[in-house]
């Protein structure tokens, strides 16, 4: 079997949250809740956290995770993920963002036997129907794919756009990423293109440059839940509501 590794990408400073890594979310600090679901994954042999400062750094190594230090210029999360993988035994890397504290280790497993299933695929990501309310806001990223599950398109614009009314689906990229280790350095090495700069999605720059993207439509219970995401204060606090009427209504089940 293929070797797996998921590394979670943790940057301290962010422009809307700082240092929202460390943050707790009803008690527990983010990059805490993304790692313990992520080592529940049936297929990681490891799970390592890409930190670019000593505070989250000296937090991860305080409750036995592993850690590797990166530089603090990357200006994505698949540059720093290339970094930290680049020394490291592994055929597929896979990108856990780590400001996505309830992920789902069903939506990793989902990536994995993607990657295990069809060899020739050198990247994959995780897609799901989007929430009505999600339709326009650009925080939610959309995306458009073609009859061999393969992405055309991502953007924070509604995709496809409904000219003529009627039914559409339309689905939300939720941010998980499988990679060949190989493909992820050659990407790495590409520079920021001019659609990934415009939109601020970097998986814009691997279509940009004629590679291909395969989508895996999740299929675990709660996808809503466990693809959200936090940027701001109020989504932290969305967040807070979140974990406590899962806890919840899982005491009631």
């Amino acid at each position: 079997m293929a070797t797996m590794i998921g590394i979670i990408p943790a940057r301290y400073r962010s422009t809307r949250l700082e240092g929202k890594m460390l943050l707790p979310i009803d008690g527990v600090p983010m990059i805490q809740r993304v790692y313990e679901q992520a080592i529940q994954s049936r297929f990681l042999q490891r799970v390592l956290v890409a930190a670019d400062d000593p505070r989250i750094q000296r937090f991860m190594e305080s409750i036995g995770g592993e850690v590797v230090m990166t530089s603090d210029k990357h200006g994505c999360g698949t540059d720093r993920v290339a970094e930290a993988a680049r020394h490291i035994e592994a055929d597929v890397v896979i990108n856990i963002q780590g400001d996505q504290p309830f992920v789902d280790p069903c939506m990793i497993d989902e990536l994995a036997e993607t990657m295990l299933q069809n060899p020739d695929c050198r990247m994959a990501t995780v897609i799901k129907k989007i929430r009505k309310e999600d339709l326009r806001s650009p925080s939610v990223v959309k995306v458009v794919f073609d009859c061999r599950r393969q992405a055309l398109f991502f953007s924070r614009a509604l995709i496809p756009y409904p000219l003529h009314r009627g039914h559409i689906t339309v689905y939300e990229h939720v941010g998980l990423y499988a990679y060949r280790k190989d493909f992820l350095q050659t990407i790495s090495q590409l520079p920021m293109s001019p659609l990934e700069m415009t939109e601020s999605l970097e998986q814009l720059r691997v279509l940009e440059n004629g590679y291909s993207i395969t989508v895996v439509e999740t299929q675990c219970r709660y996808p809503d839940f466990s693809g959200f995401g936090v940027d701001t204060q109020q989504e932290l606090e969305e967040a807070e509501r979140l974990i406590r009427a899962y806890e919840e209504n899982s005491k009631k089940a």
